[in-house]
């Protein structure tokens, strides 16, 4: 097993923070009302300098609660009128829709709205996606050739991808995932999924990093994780230094959903000039520069470039889905359960 730093320190940021992340709002002491309260579903390894820079910028002081995106949104709806969080920055579509469903978030003014494609914000106007990210089917060039691998995950149940596939239950994105699923072929179709993956010795993982990591070492043949998993590695490593490949998947697949993070400001927040001046400035040219250069994401405003070997946002053959849509994430997470998944 080689050594992969970053990766594994943001790996660890994700865990120490969804256990953060995990208890009662009330006497929380990292949670401080007199700054602006951002409720962030992202790994702080991966947002806390753009959360940095932003104060640099504005003067304007942020309590981050650091935590699981769906496990921090519970939790904004269960604290309600109560909540202390004045802005949720979540990873994916479906938390934000969760919290759009419960009349939780503020409509967003328009000119920001106008400022990334329809299809990465919610229809509602409640949301706003900071940038994107694509499914992917990473893989082992070892067992397998691109060709060999399946062009649509519906074929990950067949026998002979026994105990050779690896998912991550718990991620944000899978459960997003999952949700397409339901939304394009229905429940029945996504239930039959989980259980014929159960059934098929799916191997379960804590986090996308440790999905390719298993990949590069033969441990599994492929896995469903995001593209910018083995971005990063290969900017830190070197492409030489990483030998597993990605697939992009073709047909609008629900394994080539291209999500979006994204970001709400609560509705009541007394903060309301803050919060929306932090919901800019990640669709500012300097934040949205990190997300392409740093995390290797797709910036969602015109003018700035995807990072170098990524394929072009508008080259993706992603579903056609409406990412408000993702909302009914209770559901999703019970189907998950019910297939022996957690």
């Amino acid at each position: 097993m080689r050594h992969r730093p970053l990766l594994a320190a943001a790996a660890t940021a994700s865990v120490l923070g969804f256990v953060a992340g995990c208890g009662s709002a009330e006497g929380d002491e990292g949670v401080d009302e007199s700054q602006l309260v951002v409720y962030s579903g992202r790994q702080e390894a991966l947002v806390q300098p753009v959360i940095d820079d932003f104060e640099d910028e504005t003067g304007i002081e942020v309590s981050v609660r650091y935590g699981n995106t769906a496990q921090l949104a519970a939790q904004i709806i269960e604290e309600g009128d109560r909540t202390r969080a004045d802005v949720y920055f979540a990873q994916d579509g479906g938390a934000l829709g969760a919290l759009a469903k419960g009349d939780m978030l503020a409509e967003l003014p328009s000119d920001l709205l106008a400022t990334v494609d329809a299809r990465y914000r919610s229809s509602d106007g409640t949301w706003i996606g900071t940038s994107g990210r694509s499914r992917v089917i990473v893989y082992d060039p070892d067992q397998l050739t691109e060709d060999e691998v399946p062009d649509t995950v519906f074929d990950l149940t067949d026998p002979q991808w026994k105990g050779k596939v690896g998912i991550s239950p718990s991620n944000a994105s899978f459960e997003a995932f999952v949700t397409a699923i339901r939304i394009m072929e229905g429940d029945d179709r996504a239930r039959e999924w989980l259980e014929g993956m159960a059934s098929n010795d799916v191997q379960l993982f804590d986090n996308n990093v440790l999905i390719l990591n298993a990949a590069e070492d033969g441990v599994i043949a492929l896995g469903l994780i995001n593209h910018y998993y083995w971005y990063e590695q290969v900017a830190e490593e070197g492409l030489d230094a990483v030998p597993a490949r990605l697939k992009f998947l073709p047909g609008g697949d629900p394994g080539a959903l291209v999500n979006v993070a994204g970001v709400g400001v609560l509705e009541g927040t007394d903060r309301e000039d803050d919060a929306l001046r932090f919901a800019r400035y990640l669709l500012e040219e300097h934040a949205q520069t990190y997300f392409a250069e740093v995390t290797k994401e797709y910036p969602l405003i015109d003018g700035v470039p995807v990072a170098e070997g990524l394929p072009p946002l508008e080259s993706l053959q992603a579903p056609e889905i409406d990412l408000s849509d993702l909302d009914t994430l209770e559901e999703t997470l019970q189907m998950i359960e019910d297939a022996g998944l957690t």
